[in-house]
Formats: C-alpha cells, structure tokens, sequence
C-alpha cells in the first residue's frame, strides 16, 4: 500500500520498517476484537450502546486513516483524522473500563501505538510539508 510516493517521503532515523506494522496491527485488532466482544456479551448494544458506538466509532477513524494518508497523500490531513482517532480510542477505552476492566486493558497497547503513530505522523508531516 505505502507505494513509491511513501518511499520519496523524508523520514526520521526512527521510523519503523514495513515488515513491523503487519504483526503489531494483527495483535491490536485481535485484542480489540476481544475487547469489543467481552463488552457486548454485558448486554449488547441494548445495555453497552455508548460503549460500543464510541468503538465503532474510533473503527471509522482508524479505517479513514490511510485512504487520507496514502490514497490523498494528504499527510496534514491524516494528521487531524489520527489525533480524533487518538481521542475517540481514549473515550472508547475509558468505557470499556466501566463495563469490564480487561477490556479496558485490552486497548491500552492499541492506544500507545496510536500515540507513537501521532508522533511519526506529526514529524513526516513536519520533515515533508
């Protein structure tokens, strides 16, 4: 997906390599997914609808992600979409902590990779704009 424009990009001696975010992402959707399921089987979205629409939500912003940074090469843009993400992950993961603390828990490393991605968002926007 990165592509030959991604590749031109400047980027800081930090930036992680390709083959990284395949496995991380695999882990936090598998540990969102579990958290999602353990705040739904405690009343659905009947009981857990703030809950689970605040995730579904935070799902939205993370899927508008890279068509805004890769397809738009909009790197300002995806900028903003990735701290609403931020924000709406924090909301989702302080409601999940009302309903199960291990869900909760569950989206502490999904939100700590998202900070991190802030940052090297930030700073390719800042090294490229």
């Amino acid at each position: 997906m990165p592509g030959a424009w991604y590749a031109s990009l400047q980027k800081p001696s930090w930036n992680p390599p390709g083959w990284v975010f395949g496995p991380v992402w695999t882990a936090l959707y598998a540990a969102m997914a579990v958290a999602a399921w353990m705040v739904r089987r405690r009343g659905g979205f009947a009981v857990q609808g703030r809950a689970l629409g605040l995730f579904l939500l935070q799902l939205a912003l993370n899927a508008a992600w890279s068509p805004v940074f890769f397809g738009m090469q909009r790197i300002g843009l995806a900028l903003v979409v990735m701290l609403l993400l931020w924000a709406a992950i924090a909301a989702t993961m302080a409601a999940f902590f009302r309903v199960s603390r291990g869900a909760g828990w569950l989206l502490v490393p999904y939100l700590a990779w998202v900070s991190f991605a802030a940052v090297l968002n930030f700073t390719l926007w800042r090294m490229n704009g």
